[in-house]
């Protein structure tokens, strides 16, 4: 970079706090950062023209779990593992709330619903069953029941019976969102560079010299919050999982209003006005999704509009007008990685697809490891 002093001076020289990632955690470290070091010099680094891979690409779901997921995290995760995954998802939301309003995030509580195929009745008898074991452990957290049997009014078609709802959920803007934490993050005098890809770093034990290419530049701590790019940074305990989405043009008299799961949470739905937001599918091919390259697929594409065509909107004529794709960090384990990695090296990552729910958390978490 060919650099100006004045450039040098006000943007890489004595500072304090670097942070690698604009997203929700990225945005959200910043900003405990300035809270908890009022007079520091906080620089945040984001590789894309707008905060890259999933926090202005995601479906805009306040959700904390879907009743089969529940049940799934619970073959592989003990009860309190999931109790305490679920605990802070929720803590996050409210954080989120709390920082931003619902009026800037556009919350709608109009619930979220579960439904279920013809074909999954094996799924759907073990979700019918466990609901009362799974309103029991959730129970002292929301002080009411969660999940419950609704029938189907929204006009589905090929599903079981019951669709379970949980009164709990909501839906917001994503892009009003991060907007909103752009702008906080602007009035607390933190500095934000975007397209500035970080290509290396080496902790020299009193500082950090972060490369940009063929520039580099002094901090004191750095902080990643590269989620779904961060394979390398922790050794392979972060993996992409790619998202692909697509929303209609706008339907006339839509009923579906919610935020909506099927299939383990593989596919998710969810209005957006009178327009229908469809996304997931990645379970047709595990491996091909298993990249930070943004991109379609047919095999995902093609599912998404039979879905669309034969299940959600059956009797009704509907446009695509949209597609596009976001890069979510999964891993063997559900909980986040928030740690330290060297003396003044950290990281908040792997937040499994939970980033709207769990992402503040993250963030606050990963700006108090300093």
């Amino acid at each position: 970079m060919d650099l100006s002093y004045w450039e040098l001076k006000n943007w890489f020289t004595n500072v304090d706090y670097t942070v690698v990632g604009s997203g929700i955690v990225g945005l959200h470290a910043a900003l405990r950062l300035r809270e908890r070091f009022p007079e520091s010099k906080i620089l945040v680094l984001e590789k894309g023209v707008l905060p890259q891979g999933a926090s202005t690409k995601n479906a805009g779901f306040a959700c904390f779990g879907s009743i089969s997921e529940i049940i799934d995290d619970l073959e592989t995760h003990s009860e309190q593992e999931v109790i305490d995954l679920i605990k802070k998802r929720w803590e996050g939301l409210q954080l989120l709330r709390k920082r931003l309003g619902d009026t800037a995030l556009d919350f709608k509580s109009y619930g979220g619903y579960e439904l279920f195929l013809k074909e999954a009745e094996s799924a759907y008898a073990e979700c019918i069953e466990k609901l009362p074991f799974i309103n029991g452990v959730l129970k002292p957290l929301f002080k009411a029941a969660v999940f419950a049997k609704e029938e189907n009014r929204f006009g589905f078609s090929g599903i079981q019976q019951h669709l379970v709802f949980n009164p709990f959920e909501a839906q917001i803007d994503t892009g009003n969102m991060m907007q909103a934490l752009l702008k906080n993050a602007v009035s607390a005098n933190i500095l934000i560079l975007n397209q500035q890809t970080v290509t290396g770093y080496l902790d020299k034990g009193n500082e950090v010299e972060v490369a940009l290419g063929d520039f580099s530049f002094r901090t004191q701590k750095l902080l990643f919050a590269t989620n779904g790019f961060a394979n390398t940074l922790t050794n392979a305990a972060v993996i992409p999982a790619r998202a692909q989405v697509l929303i209609t043009e706008p339907i006339p008299d839509l009923v579906i209003k919610g935020t909506f799961h099927l299939d383990k949470g593989y596919y998710y739905f969810r209005n957006i006005g009178n327009r229908i937001l469809l996304g997931g599918g990645r379970n047709l091919n595990f491996e091909a999704e298993k990249t930070t390259v943004f991109g379609h697929t047919e095999i995902v594409q093609k599912k998404l509009e039979q879905l669309l065509k034969e299940v959600i909107l059956p009797n009704q004529k509907f446009k695509i007008a949209h597609r596009w794709s976001g890069i979510m960090g999964i891993g063997a384990r559900k909980n986040p990685i928030v740690s330290q990695l060297s003396d003044n090296v950290y990281c908040g990552v792997r937040l499994g697809g939970m980033g709207v729910a769990i992402g503040s958390l993250v963030g606050t978490e990963l700006a108090d490891l300093i």
